[in-house]
């Protein structure tokens, strides 16, 4: 595979915060990334069922306010807010749980358009063991498939469980966890702490022991 793993991983800025929500202490990650095309074409990308499964996984539902939606083997939730072209909020309930997720998008510069997207969720002891990079390097991967999938949209989508096994896919994923790990620090998280969170992380995408 030709893949240049340290462009990808160095087009995407990692943040984390520990907000309250609901009145209780919530972690919140936050990723942006920049890409070559129009705010129109990226809201589509982002917002049209039939287009999501080419960078992501299948959607089923109403995929309009106060819609539900469905990804297929993964979350689903409510769509809570949606200003078309410039942003959208939902709910990600999955395995029991729930938690928020916000996407904008915005005019970038260049003919470029960005997308930023903040994961809240209460804190937990699933956090404690993961870290940031549990769903950090999920959301990573996503916005990785939709780069690929506006650079080149003829090309078939990356089979997932190949692209986490092969080196530069393992590679990928380590760096990701590295810069989630870097993030967690920088909001106050132990280092020694944060590098073992990373660890496990990535053993959980690449199937490794950690």
């Amino acid at each position: 595979m030709n893949f240049d793993f340290d462009k990808h991983l160095g087009a995407v800025e990692r943040s984390v915060s520990s907000p309250e929500r609901e009145g209780r202490p919530a972690r919140a990650i936050t990723l942006s990334r920049s890409y070559a095309t129009t705010v129109e074409d990226l809201w589509d990308a982002v917002t049209n069922a039939d287009r999501i499964p080419r960078w992501s996984m299948p959607i089923s539902g109403n995929l309009e306010l106060h819609g539900r939606y469905q990804l297929e083997g993964n979350a689903g939730g409510s769509i809570t807010e949606c200003e078309p072209l410039s942003h959208f909020a939902l709910t990600w309930e999955f395995a029991g749980d729930v938690s928020w997720v916000n996407i904008s998008v915005s005019e970038d510069g260049g003919g470029r358009t960005r997308l930023t997207l903040t994961h809240t969720m209460q804190h937990s002891a699933h956090w404690d063991q993961y870290g940031p990079g549990a769903v950090g390097v999920g959301w990573e991967l996503a916005l990785l498939g939709l780069d690929l999938h506006i650079t080149r949209p003829d090309d078939p989508m990356p089979d997932e469980t190949e692209f986490a096994t092969s080196p530069e896919g393992r590679a990928f994923i380590a760096g990701s966890s590295d810069g989630w790990a870097q993030a967690s620090v920088a909001n106050g998280e132990e280092p020694a702490s944060a590098r073992a969170a990373a660890d496990r992380t990535t053993a959980f995408y690449t199937g490794e022991s950690a």
